[in-house]
């Protein structure tokens, strides 16, 4: 059920950067392609199938806000580039597909095992779903002032890849966010975009804040769907059923791809060393780029990628939105303006 979207934040004495770009522009009513601040302002969206779920529910927050036009672009990877797409659309309120289980049961169709077919169909999504069932609006996301950028994994070289300038058309968009989320076994074969072929975002770049750096972003809020690692120290080095599955699945693909999918679990671990130093040295004001990284707390309903739970994706959902709104409201104070409950709310 849609809600009733929140007043504009105003500005705050002395939040974190990221948070006070975004509400001084709210409060000056800046849009995109007619400001003078010299800022590039971005949004980073994590996925990971239906974990995803957790960053969508952050997204709409940013959304019912009145945020999202003090962005300049939006990067997506995976179920997050999706969860993008339905961000800058003209129906940002879709974002609550998530916690619908006709979406989840749209997407993991477990029995297709049976049939040698992807478990997890983006394609009929994609290419079905999203135009005659849960219309997103192609065409709306093209022309949004917001810049969408669906990241993907080159096929030949491993490396991760924006798609924002692939997108000139309908038809492209759909093969990007199909791209940004196509995975051996799980969900389907690679994807053709231009002339080039590619999986999943994930594989090379499941964080997407590093694509925002590149592009010249000077604040960047993130959004994640996992949760901090509890108990023992994560991982760094790929498990034995990692290892099988690329002997099975990536065996006839370049030793790049190869390589890729083995240093997910290494590259995920930098991710959450270097946001942590982010967000340590948000005060500085000559380090750079500004980034503050939003997760979901330990209470948050663990969800998994193939998770079909109504219950549990309303809870995840909503547990994305509470994070978001916490994590703000600790960095700028709990009497601030900004953080207050509003009328509507």
């Amino acid at each position: 059920m849609s809600q009733q979207a929140l007043p504009p934040l105003p500005p705050l004495p002395h939040p974190h950067p990221v948070a006070a770009v975004l509400a001084e522009r709210a409060a000056a009513n800046s849009r995109p392609g007619a400001r003078r601040d010299g800022y590039r302002v971005a949004l980073a969206i994590e996925g990971g199938g239906m974990r995803g779920t957790v960053s969508a529910g952050m997204a709409h927050w940013v959304q019912e806000r009145g945020l999202l036009t003090g962005l300049d672009a939006v990067y997506g990877a995976s179920a997050g580039a999706i969860s993008a797409a339905w961000l800058v659309s003209s129906r940002p309120d879709g974002l609550r597909g998530w916690a619908d289980p006709r979406f989840a049961r749209a997407l993991i169709r477990k029995r297709n095992l049976l049939l040698g077919r992807p478990m997890v169909d983006v394609e009929r999504l994609i290419e079905e779903v999203y135009i005659h069932e849960f219309p997103l609006d192609y065409p709306s996301v093209l022309d949004a002032p917001v810049e969408l950028h669906p990241l993907a994994t080159d096929l030949r070289t491993g490396e991760p890849v924006d798609l924002h300038g692939e997108l000139t058309d309908v038809t492209a968009l759909r093969l990007a966010l199909r791209a940004s989320a196509a995975l051996p076994l799980l969900a389907g074969g690679p994807v053709s975009v231009g002339a080039r072929h590619f999986y999943d975002a994930g594989l090379a770049e499941s964080v997407p804040y590093r694509q925002a750096l590149r592009d010249g972003a000077t604040h960047v809020l993130v959004l994640r769907s996992r949760p901090l690692p509890g108990g023992a120290a994560a991982r760094v080095g790929p498990s034995l059923g990692s290892r099988l599955v690329a002997g099975l699945a990536f065996r006839r693909q370049t030793p790049q791809l190869r390589a890729a999918y083995l240093g997910r679990t290494a590259r995920l671990a930098d991710d959450d060393r270097a946001l942590a130093a982010y967000d340590k040295g948000a005060a500085d004001p000559g380090g750079g780029p500004a980034v503050l990284s939003v997760r979901p707390d330990a209470a948050a309903p663990a969800v998994s990628r193939l998770a079909t739970d109504g219950a549990l994706l309303e809870a995840a959902f909503e547990a994305g939105r509470r994070a978001v709104s916490d994590r703000i409201a600790a960095l700028v104070g709990p009497d601030s303006p900004q953080t207050r409950p509003s009328p509507s709310a």
